[in-house]
C-alpha cells in the first residue's frame, strides 16, 4: 500500500477520476476506482494516457437514470501509482488488472463494460478470459482488431519514437502532441478534457512508449480471438479516428457473432466527442439486453 503515497503529477491527476475515490489493489498494483450513483452496474477503461474523467459526461448523464458508473485509472494513470508489478503498459497487462478488479468490485454481479482503445483490448480479452463476469461489451474504437502488416509496424515505429522524444524531455514536444491530439480527439464536446491530456502529454509519454511498443506484439492481434467472443457487443465506432480506422478493423469485427456497430462523430472515443448520440445508443443497446439470472 505504500505506493497510494507516491507524489502523482497534478497534470496526471487532472485526467483521472476525480474524489471521492478509492484505491483497489488488483493483480499486484493498486488502481483509483471512483463509483457514482446505483443501479445497473456499468464499468469504464479509458485510452492510454487518458483517464477516468473521460466518462464525466456519461457518469452525469446516466446516474439519474439508474445506473452505477465505476471509473478507472489504469496504473500510472490519473490518480492511480505506478505499476507495482514494473510490467509495462499493455492491453494483456490491463486485462489481467480488469480480471482481479470485476468480482472485488461487483461481486456477483456482472458489468457492462465500456472500454475505449486500449482499454476496449482489454476489456475483450477480459471477456474472452472470463466471459461470465460481463454482461456485455461497449467497445470505442478499440484496439487489436487491425492486421499488424508493414503499415502497422510503420505506424507503431513512427509514434514510439515519437514518445520516445517526450520522454527524453524534447523541447518540441508538448507543441507537437498538441497536434497530435486535435487529431485524436478533434470532438468539440472533448475539449475540455484534450487539453488537460495535452497538459500531462510529456508526463505520459513513458507510458505511451510502452503502450505503442506492446501493439506491436503479436499477443495483441485478437482477431481470430475474437470470433469466439460469446457476449453481446456494441462497436462505438467514432468514424474520423485516423489511426484505429474502421477500416483496417471492419473485418475482424465481422466475424463476432454478437457484433452490433453503430458510427458516431469524432476521431478516437465516441462518449466524449458526440456525447448525446452516445448516450442514446448506449441506453437502447442496454435496454434490448437479455434480462434473468444468466445475465
Amino acid at each position: 500500500m505504500n505506493q497510494s503515497f507516491l507524489p502523482v503529477s497534478q497534470f496526471r491527476r487532472a485526467i483521472g477520476v476525480q474524489p471521492p475515490y478509492d484505491l483497489v489493489e488488483a493483480a499486484g498494483t493498486n488502481v483509483a476506482i471512483a463509483r457514482r450513483g446505483a443501479g445497473l452496474p456499468v464499468l469504464c477503461l479509458h485510452a492510454t494516457a487518458h483517464g477516468g474523467r473521460d466518462f464525466e459526461s456519461l457518469v452525469d448523464a446516466l446516474v439519474p437514470l439508474g445506473f452505477e458508473l465505476v471509473c478507472v485509472d489504469w496504473p500510472g494513470h490519473g490518480a492511480s501509482p505506478p505499476d507495482a508489478s514494473g510490467q509495462p503498459a499493455s492491453a494483456t497487462r490491463y486485462a489481467a488488472v480488469l480480471n482481479d478488479l470485476i468480482p472485488v468490485l461487483f461481486g456477483d454481479a456482472k458489468p457492462v463494460v465500456i472500454g475505449n482503445s486500449i482499454g476496449g483490448a482489454a476489456a475483450l480479452i477480459a471477456a474472452l478470459e472470463k466471459p461470465e463476469a460481463i454482461r456485455a461489451l461497449v467497445l470505442c474504437n478499440p484496439g487489436g482488431l487491425a492486421p499488424l502488416d508493414p503499415l502497422a509496424a510503420a505506424v507503431i515505429k513512427l509514434l514510439v519514437s515519437f514518445f520516445e522524444a517526450g520522454a527524453r524531455g524534447a523541447r518540441w514536444f508538448p507543441w507537437a502532441f498538441g497536434l497530435y491530439y486535435r487529431l485524436v480527439l478533434s470532438g468539440k464536446p472533448a475539449q475540455e478534457q484534450r487539453a488537460r491530456i495535452v497538459a500531462a502529454g510529456s508526463v505520459m509519454a513513458p507510458i505511451l512508449v510502452q503502450a505503442w511498443r506492446s501493439f506491436g506484439e503479436a499477443d495483441t492481434d485478437l482477431r481470430t480471438r475474437a470470433q469466439a467472443l460469446k457476449l453481446p457487443v456494441l462497436f462505438a465506432w467514432a468514424k474520423s479516428d485516423q489511426i484505429v480506422a474502421w477500416s483496417r478493423s471492419k473485418r475482424a469485427v465481422e466475424t463476432i457473432p454478437q457484433a452490433k456497430v453503430e458510427f458516431f462523430k469524432g476521431s478516437h472515443a465516441a462518449f466524449l466527442e458526440d456525447p448525446v448520440v452516445f448516450q442514446a445508443s448506449f441506453l437502447a443497446f442496454v435496454k434490448a439486453l437479455p434480462s434473468g439470472p444468466n445475465h
